[in-house]
């Protein structure tokens, strides 16, 4: 299951009557309420979430064992009911370059640090652990100097924060600015995100993309991902993104931020 979602959040084409198969019944009754699917070959469809809350939803219910039987079967009936996330934080109390960790679960949250006011979301490991040049590159998008004396850095790479319990965690932020790849995996993120959050989410990007475009260099998987993520990129209003997709006919990785 969870392997079939993180496709869908990545724009890449699955099988869907499998998939549908492996839902949850009261999911797989409404799934034309939450899903689209458009064939592109034999046995994949691109599929396009159309409840993002629900979806977020079943990733909860992907994470745990849907009953105590069901647990048990697993090895252990405990896990039942206990959805538990940890993300690494950089904050301005840390005293060495290694991150500190937030516990999430569905009933509980442990960590070691008073927030900050904002956060910035990092989608990739290597940007992250470079999380003074990524506040340094979202101060400039933004127009708005961040550090970590109000903003903390957290790793939100797997899709790890789309999941309900983070999502939930993250409203406490005033304001949530999200630095993910540019391409359709990323913009669907941001979409689940801002389902959830609403307007205390930025998607973090240059004002002017011209500069960068000789650093969109990945070659789209497949053309409906590619398509998916012009149609993303304008739904969510970022029309100068949407054309630097069509005039490079490629993607930008994160990584490439790091590039100067």
């Amino acid at each position: 299951m969870n392997d079939y979602l993180d496709k869908i959040l990545r724009g890449q084409p699955i099988n869907y009557e499998a998939f549908l198969k492996k839902l949850p019944d009261s999911f797989r009754r409404r799934h034309r309420e939450l899903f689209a699917a458009e064939k592109v070959k034999t046995n994949r469809w691109l599929v396009t979430i159309l409840d993002e809350r629900a979806f977020a939803k079943l990733q909860d219910v992907a994470q745990t064992p849907v009953s105590r039987l069901d647990a048990a079967k697993k090895g252990n009936s405990h896990r039942h009911g206990t959805e538990v996330s940890f993300l690494l934080v950089y904050h301005q109390g840390l005293a060495s370059s290694r991150p500190d960790v937030a516990v999430i679960g569905t009933e509980s949250v442990d960590m070691g640090f008073r927030r900050a006011r904002s956060v910035l979301v990092v989608e990739n490991e290597r940007n992250f652990y470079q999380y003074s040049q990524m506040l340094g590159f979202a101060s400039e998008t933004l127009g708005t100097f961040l550090d970590l004396a109000e903003c903390d850095v957290v790793l939100g790479g797997g899709n790890r924060v789309t999941r309900g319990a983070i999502l939930e965690w993250l409203m406490g932020y005033e304001e949530v600015f999200c630095a993910f790849d540019y391409d359709a995996g990323g913009l669907q993120m941001f979409s689940t995100i801002v389902a959830s959050l609403g307007d205390k989410a930025t998607f973090v990007q240059p004002a002017d993309w011209q500069p960068w475009l000789a650093r969109f260099r990945n070659i789209p998987d497949t053309t409906e991902r590619f398509t998916r993520a012009i149609s993303l990129a304008e739904g969510l209003g970022f029309v100068a993104l949407a054309e630097a997709f069509r005039s490079t006919g490629k993607f930008m990785e994160q990584e490439m931020i790091l590039d100067e």
